[in-house]
């Protein structure tokens, strides 16, 4: 037996069990916004092959494109979870590049896996329907059936199966793609494929910044990391602390405000009482 199909079937029930209607671990709480993360992928695709450090690296790298990937209304531009355990997995079983496990991930969230995700909602409404008529008939059976047994299979045979098959079956394809086509395209690729977390994290920053003078905590990060050389853990610690201090500032700068309007709006009530005191004399 090929020595690939236990990481890709591992990768796959990874893929299942990060899916956002999977139940199995906590629900949404461990599934879809713990084990569907590609940085927590990268680290579970690491243990499935044995290479826990470029399984992180894919990881990071791959999270750093979809850290800002938002689903609004319930319409996605791309599977996240498809495109971390797709993306990571054949990239751990192949070239172990993060660059590639991006390119990867983009191709297969944005397209195979937005088709997947689109023919398992037109499913769960097929199982819905039947599961409404068996309510409607007391049929307790056909209730547990439908709402819950055969939804998940179908969600294990839509995510699970595929990511299996990419993987086992779409290394030689991958292998075979990079060795043909020619160097400087490559090259492009892996540039391209460096240049995008650098998106995801400007995107993600659109997003949360607000007022221009908080990229000034941003360029203090990147000094202390690029520079002065510190690490992540360090960072983290002198970030927490500096927020709560700017936190403090400016509870404490508001607080007089909100004091002094509060007895102001007092005040006015006091007036509006005594001009109706005295209209009445």
């Amino acid at each position: 037996m090929n020595n690939l199909f236990f990481p890709a079937l591992l990768t796959g029930i990874f893929c299942y069990l990060g899916a956002i209607e999977t139940p199995w671990l906590f629900g949404m709480t461990g599934g879809f916004y713990i084990v569907g993360r590609p940085l927590v992928a990268g680290l579970l695709v690491g243990l499935a092959f044995g290479d826990i450090k470029n399984g992180i690296l894919c990881g990071l790298a791959v999270q750093a494109v979809f850290i800002a990937n938002l689903s609004t209304g319930g319409a996605t531009n791309s599977e996240i979870t498809y495109a971390a355990y797709g993306g990571i997995g054949l990239a751990m079983a192949t070239t172990k590049n993060p660059a590639i496990a991006v390119t990867l991930a983009i191709l297969i969230g944005q397209t195979f896996g937005l088709i997947f995700y689109n023919g398992r909602m037109a499913l769960y409404s097929f199982w819905n329907t039947r599961a409404e008529n068996a309510a409607h008939n007391n049929d307790d059976r056909g209730i547990i059936l439908n709402h819950l047994v055969y939804p998940q299979i179908t969600t294990f045979l839509l995510r699970a199966v595929p990511v299996f098959l990419a993987i086992y079956y779409g290394k030689g394809l991958v292998n075979w793609l990079i060795d043909s086509i020619p160097a400087i395209v490559t090259h492009i690729i892996q540039v391209l494929g460096g240049v995008l977390p650098a998106l995801g994290i400007a995107m993600l920053m659109s997003i949360v910044i607000k007022n221009k003078s908080h990229f000034i905590f941003f360029f203090v990060g990147f000094v202390l990391l690029a520079f002065a050389k510190l690490s992540m853990i360090a960072i983290v610690f002198i970030s927490a602390l500096v927020a709560y201090l700017y936190y403090m500032a400016t509870g404490k700068s508001s607080t007089p405000t909100a004091t002094s309007s509060a007895n102001n709006a007092e005040q006015a009530v006091d007036n509006d009482d005594e001009y109706e005191d005295e209209d009445l004399f």
